[in-house]
């Protein structure tokens, strides 16, 4: 545990002022999820992605995403040696530990596909072998809002994947003042790693031990239906988003140095995993189908649901 509030704090060192964002960050790594960031440009989402995965002693690879990017540009290609007189598999970027997938919404469905397979089974399908990926694996995606000019919208399919979204927002004065002022010192590149591969792999593997009562179970559950019947709503949180709660509530329990979760863990996950996973009804008008529909429409449910005692 004292390699993990290293782990905080040395994030911690390049995003300033933004705490519970990077504590969220690290709970959906313990989670062996994917995180997606999206907000305007310029607000420190790569920043953030870049200084997370270093704070990990392992492999890290980013990648830019463009509208003209192929899948093999991600996950690799078969070619012919004909030295060997064989066809050989030349791994792509995606064979790392972490990889930044930058501005993901500016690639095409077809190349945004590509990484459906890896984000769910941990491996890539080419011409008919699968190829484990290493361990830990944890895609890191960056977007623009949908409102950006050259942006393609992340299907449901793919945003389900995502264990969480997060938006960073614009710092606060102080925080802002420092980093005018350190500018030139304030680099993912100096983030030390206190943490290692083989750590991350018996965090997560601690998570499972984390006890959740089946009070709070139902009460996870009750905040999932009402998604799935809720007017606003074409469709609700499906059985991974629930499965990706309870996994995260624990996660986030472990972070905060507890072997129980407890209901405020729920209210602290819910909208940033839940949502980017539900879909507005094409019945709301125009002006509330932006992004940030989702996200009040998961706050008012959660005001609405018993919370256990």
């Amino acid at each position: 545990m004292r390699r993990l509030r290293e782990a905080v704090a040395a994030v911690e060192t390049v995003i300033l002022g933004k705490p519970a964002q990077i504590r969220l960050c690290l709970a959906c790594l313990l989670g062996r999820g994917h995180l997606l960031l999206e907000d305007v440009p310029g607000v420190g989402k790569t920043t953030l992605a870049q200084a997370l995965s270093r704070s990990v002693s392992c492999r890290f690879h980013r990648l830019q995403f463009t509208s003209d990017m192929l899948p093999s540009d991600v996950l690799g290609v078969t070619i012919y040696n004909v030295h060997s007189e064989a066809f050989e598999f030349k791994p792509g970027p995606i064979f790392t530990n972490f990889l930044l997938a930058d501005e993901i919404n500016r690639t095409t469905p077809k190349t945004q596909s590509a990484l459906l397979e890896a984000m769910n089974e941990s491996q890539v399908t080419i011409d008919g072998h699968s190829h484990a990926l290493p361990r830990p694996f944890m895609v890191v995606a960056t977007q623009n809002p949908l409102e950006h000019h050259g942006t393609y919208p992340l299907p449901e399919s793919q945003l389900d994947r995502f264990l969480m979204r997060l938006r960073i927002g614009y710092p606060d004065g102080p925080s802002e003042r420092e980093i005018l002022r350190n500018a030139q010192t304030i680099s993912p590149r100096a983030v030390p790693s206190p943490l290692t591969a083989e750590d991350v792999l018996r965090l997560q593997d601690k998570v499972q031990t984390v006890a959740v009562v089946d009070s709070l179970v139902d009460y996870m559950l009750a905040i999932v239906e009402r998604t799935r019947n809720h007017e606003s709503l074409a469709l609700g949180v499906s059985p991974r988003g629930s499965q990706a709660l309870y996994r995260a509530v624990q996660a986030l329990a472990l972070l905060e140095g507890r072997d129980y979760a407890t209901p405020d863990d729920v209210k602290r996950l819910a909208v940033p995993l839940f949502a980017h996973r539900v879909v507005i009804d094409t019945r709301t008008t125009l002006v509330q189908r932006r992004a940030d529909m989702g996200e009040r429409i998961v706050s008012e449910i959660l005001s609405q649901v018993e919370v256990p005692l």
